[in-house]
């Protein structure tokens, strides 16, 4: 005569239905705990056609502790793509400081251009002073042609220091630039490692759950 199998109430049948359900949803393919379902599933076959209530009770606490490490790997699941999201969002933060960083630098560049052609002008208005220079030197008024020279180099030195401060400032602004266009690449080829990473990690971890415990 066959013992009746212990019982099992609607709350532990609901909330193994939700496990499910939920792992499911998760692996999508089935993948991961695709064995552990499938387990579960042939343990709780195995209760419902038990022949005793020790065959049953085993059955039982085997479904339990099954059920248990489908609900642990759900839960770090969730928290592994809880983690996932606040690195994406703190990517998407870096990259719109990229973005104002390189609108920052065009913005500087414009600058530079706008200082490149101040100092073609000044390079055009020096040629000019160097023409008349040649026609004062023809004047008969020598003091008078003489203090206008000394003026001239004057203003011709003081238009030298900006065309070398213009100079220096763009040569500046192209090593910064530089280093700017560094600093993304390298951000690039972090994020990507970082997907490789999660990648293999990911695999790794499939690899060790699909390894059947002794």
């Amino acid at each position: 005569m066959k013992t009746k199998a212990p019982h099992l109430d609607s709350d532990t049948v609901g909330e193994l239905d939700e496990v499910i359900r939920k792992r499911l949803l998760i692996d999508g393919d089935g993948a991961g705990d695709d064995r552990r379902i499938n387990l579960l599933v042939k343990s709780f076959i195995k209760w419902c056609n038990s022949g005793s209530q020790e065959e049953g009770y085993s059955q039982y606490q085997r479904m339990l502790s099954t059920l248990s490490q489908c609900e642990f790997s759900m839960g770090k699941t969730l928290l592994v793509y809880d983690m996932n999201l606040r690195e994406m969002e703190n990517y998407e933060k870096i990259y719109k400081e990229i973005e104002c960083s390189i609108a920052g630098a065009h913005e500087k560049i414009a600058e530079c251009k706008k200082q490149i052609l101040q100092a073609k002008r000044i390079r055009k208005n020096r040629q000019e002073y160097d023409a008349l220079a040649k026609v004062i030197q023809h004047h008969p008024d020598r003091h008078e042609t003489l203090k206008e020279l000394e003026a001239l180099g004057k203003e011709l030195e003081h238009l030298s220091h900006i065309k070398e401060s213009v100079e220096d400032k763009l040569e500046l602004r192209r090593k910064q630039f530089h280093v700017l266009l560094s600093t993304i690449h390298e951000l690039q080829q972090t994020l990507e490692n970082d997907d490789k990473l999660s990648e293999v990690d990911e695999t790794q971890e499939s690899a060790m759950e699909a390894d059947p415990k002794p």
